[in-house]
């Protein structure tokens, strides 16, 4: 009788290795998906490099964990980061995944660094992202692609940003100006049915920026602010929204694992290049 036990047992050991290897699996090629699909997704939409340092996902409790996010600058100024970001927390209904709408409970964004580097006497590479933004519907879709999964975020906030602000030389003024904005909470985005992860990552930034336009008030020359609210205005679709917020205060039937990691390298369709729709 033994000799089965022992035989039932090193089965069973198998089958539980097994199933181990295929959730670390799963969790892994999730993971790489949602890294993969935010940097390609946020740097054709914002025209800058977009980095990720990690990316996990809880399938069973619908939690992603991304850490150390970075957006570089345009050329030509002097540092490289715009922006970094310590961690995002991200709650997703795990079923909606595997649908064409993508339904997000909540998104936090903590401990964000934002590098504002002014060129000249209005400009900054901050301003300068913005401007860069589509400034419509189709120009998005011609930079960014479109038919990917849509995304419906009902909560959205970013707290703890500390702007550093590295102004021009003037005799007896610091050139360095350190502050915080005030907390950004966006709230029922993508009930139009538009929103990608490309244009999240957008309103985050135009949110953002609206906030250093309103907080700059206090520490920023006039002429930054000034034209950083003049430059938001005129930012369409991506940005108006955003915009508008901020002024207020101012993310397949193969088995349910499979199905996920679809699920997440579809949050962002690859732009088709025009040469392959000529083959």
């Amino acid at each position: 009788m033994k000799k089965p036990q022992k035989i039932l047992r090193n089965v069973l050991l198998v089958i539980l290795i097994v199933i181990l290897a295929a959730v670390a699996g799963v969790h892994f090629l999730a993971g790489f998906a949602l890294k993969t699909g935010i940097e390609v997704g946020a740097t054709r939409a914002l025209n800058v490099g977009v980095s990720v340092g990690k990316a996990s996902l809880s399938i069973l409790g619908g939690k992603v964990s991304i850490g150390n996010l970075s957006v570089n600058n345009p050329p030509g100024y002097e540092h490289k980061k715009l922006l970094e970001l310590k961690e995002a927390s991200v709650e997703v209904e795990v079923m909606s995944l595997l649908g064409d709408v993508v339904k997000i409970r909540d998104i936090r964004l903590d401990g964000a660094t934002v590098v504002l580097e002014q060129r000249g006497i209005s400009g900054n590479n901050l301003q300068d992202v913005i401007k860069a933004l589509p400034k419509s519907e189709k120009a998005a879709e011609e930079r960014t692609g479109a038919g990917g999964k849509k995304l419906h975020v009902a909560n959205l906030e970013i707290t703890n940003v500390t702007v550093k602000a590295k102004l021009l030389p003037v005799p007896g003024k610091a050139d360095t100006v350190t502050f915080k904005l005030n907390p950004i909470k966006m709230t029922e985005l993508g009930s139009d049915n538009k929103l990608d992860t490309a244009r999240l990552v957008s309103k985050i930034l135009v949110a953002i920026s609206s906030g250093v336009a309103e907080k700059g008030v206090d520490y920023l020359p006039d002429e930054i602010t000034d034209t950083m609210k003049a430059t938001l205005s005129k930012t369409l679709d991506v940005g108006k929204t955003a915009a508008e917020e901020g002024k207020k205060l101012i993310k397949e039937g193969k088995g349910i694992g499979t199905g996920i990691i679809e699920g997440f390298k579809g949050l962002l369709k690859p732009k088709e290049d025009s040469k392959d729709k000529n083959q």
